[in-house]
């Protein structure tokens, strides 16, 4: 596996510190994987170290409580400062307690978990001041060519479209094996992490929910346009119950969604907002005959990349021609179009009106799949292909 310094060199620098070191992210985007190149690091320095993972029966039917985790480390540690290590705490109840009461006995911490409550108010609210959260995501592409390249394989930018980047996968011989993988990954997260966490009882119409908001990747969306979808197929459901099925998706890192800012009032305004798929395969593992969304999909990728990068993102009402992003980092802004291809002249006319008037203080950027170069004196044009390799903007 590759060693991911873009995500450790940023939790190198909390070691030794005392706050709990929370690592986060969907499931099987990597984060044991980055624990485990975290451990060989610290080894360098000593052997005070344990690691317990609570998908591993063992350990979950013989800790089951703070006390037991407790107990347990104070039974196995050596002398001096020790490294405690923790896949997906949350599994364990009022794991919270247990890692306050840890971090004041020369304890190390750090843990990683696959839902966002570890991130929830009510954690916050006990672990105010004394933690640190990084957020891990599935591979972008420079990650998945180095990869490949480990592996002695080839993988296109249209594979990357189309089947996205869960590490795992790339280990698979053959195409049917990676889409199994992919289907019984999407069964785990939907069904274990979400249904059977929060006892969810209409577990048809959560499905439905589920592959609407999925294979509307990159869209501008409502709760009531989700509201309407859902009534017309199944019983009437609430408004509230249509929210609260869209946080458990955020919540379990299978979605995120970025705000609208307006150039006329200045500000955000948090009823209008774009959902974007925290990898793309979600969508195209819904796809019936291989008609998959590659648009979608492509702006999709360029969110995740973006994000990569360290960009703070919006989506821009320019007087009423939307600008996929605003993408903000050091205090200078960016404005981004996304398409497929410019090569027709209505797309073309399309996508480089959404700039007008705006100042040229600013970079304005269209990234597309195409091969030539549309530049302008105004507008920069990247290839996706070359974007795809940049570090920034």
């Amino acid at each position: 596996m590759i060693f991911r310094e873009h995500y450790i060199k940023d939790i190198r620098l909390f070691y030794d510190s005392d706050l709990i070191k929370i690592i986060t992210g969907v499931r099987r985007c990597g984060k044991s994987v980055i624990l485990e190149q975290v451990i060989e690091e610290i080894k360098i320095q000593t052997n005070n170290i344990i690691y317990i993972n609570f998908e591993d029966k063992k350990t979950s039917n013989n800790i089951v409580t703070a006390d037991d985790l407790i107990l347990y480390i104070e039974g196995n540690r050596k002398e001096g400062k020790c490294y405690l290590f923790i896949d997906e705490i949350q599994e364990l109840r009022d794991w919270a307690i247990a890692c306050k009461t840890l971090r004041l006995h020369n304890c190390s911490i750090f843990i990683t978990g696959s839902n966002s409550k570890l991130l929830s108010k009510e954690f916050i609210k006990e672990l105010s001041g004394r933690y640190v959260a990084f957020r891990i995501r599935p591979f972008v592409y420079k990650e998945i060519l180095e990869y490949a390249k480990e592996l002695d394989k080839e993988v296109s930018i249209i594979d990357y479209l189309i089947w996205g980047g869960f590490p795992k996968r790339f280990e698979f011989s053959s195409l049917e094996a990676e889409k199994r993988y992919l289907n019984d990954l999407d069964d785990t997260i939907v069904i274990n992490d979400l249904i059977v966490r929060y006892k969810i009882r209409k577990v048809e119409l959560f499905k439905s929910l589920v592959n609407f908001v999925l294979k509307n990747n990159s869209r501008i969306v409502s709760i009531n346009s989700i509201y309407n979808y859902i009534n017309k197929q199944h019983e009437k459901c609430s408004i509230n119950t249509i929210i609260k099925y869209i946080n458990y998706l955020e919540e379990a890192y299978i979605i995120s969604s970025i705000k609208q800012y307006s150039s006329k009032v200045k500000r955000e305004l948090i009823y209008y907002y774009k959902v974007y798929n925290e990898d793309v395969c979600f969508n195209s593992i819904r796809v019936f005959d291989n008609r998959f969304d590659l648009t979608h999909n492509l702006e999709n990728i360029v969110y995740n990349e973006l994000l990569y990068m360290g960009y703070t993102l919006y989506v821009y009402n320019n007087n009423g021609n939307e600008i996929d992003f605003l993408a903000i980092k050091n205090n200078k802004k960016y404005y981004i179009q996304v398409a497929y291809s410019i090569a027709d002249d209505s797309t073309y006319n399309r996508e480089f009106k959404a700039f007008k008037d705006i100042d040229n203080l600013s970079q304005k950027i269209i990234i597309t799949n195409d091969d030539l170069d549309y530049s302008t004196s105004l507008i920069r044009h990247i290839k996706l292909k070359d974007f795809l390799l940049l570090e920034e903007l």
